[in-house]
């Protein structure tokens, strides 16, 4: 999977196995070894690849395109699929998304829209703890 997706990755960020071994510290040859599977990278160029690729270390060794059906995402950037809107208007948030976002039963959550944008969905308690935060300090720059 490493190996594919650092195809994937060189080629969608235009750049030439030479740039990649320029920009990581580590010989063209190289590059063309780990994209061909001869060999694998260590874990400090596993590093340095997901870093200039700008995604998670995770992402880079173990996702599989044919799997997901969709490209590595960028670091932090999640697709987890399509929901139906129920006849109430109601969804499902995926379990993973509410894995990785800690988002339980009895939450509240705040929907946010912008008509060009689309909808985000983001939990209350964060959202509140970041208007307070942003009060406090106007609060503490009118001194």
């Amino acid at each position: 999977m490493i190996s594919t997706n650092l195809k994937i990755l060189r080629s969608k960020g235009r750049l030439t196995q030479e740039e990649v071994a320029f920009k990581i510290g580590v010989s063209r040859q190289s590059v063309a070894k780990w994209e061909n599977g001869e060999t694998l990278p260590d874990i400090n160029n596993c590093v340095a690849l997901a870093e200039l690729y700008d995604v998670s270390l995770d992402d880079l060794v173990n996702y599989s395109g044919e799997r997901e059906k969709v490209e590595i995402p960028p670091k932090g950037k999640h697709i987890f699929g399509i929901v139906k809107v129920g006849e109430r208007g109601q969804i499902v948030i995926p379990k993973k998304a509410r894995e990785i976002f800690q988002i339980s039963p009895g939450d509240s959550l705040l929907v946010l829209g912008d008509e060009m944008q689309g909808i985000a969905i983001m939990k209350y308690d964060r959202f509140k703890h970041f208007v307070d935060a942003v009060f406090r300090a106007e609060g503490n720059s009118e001194e």
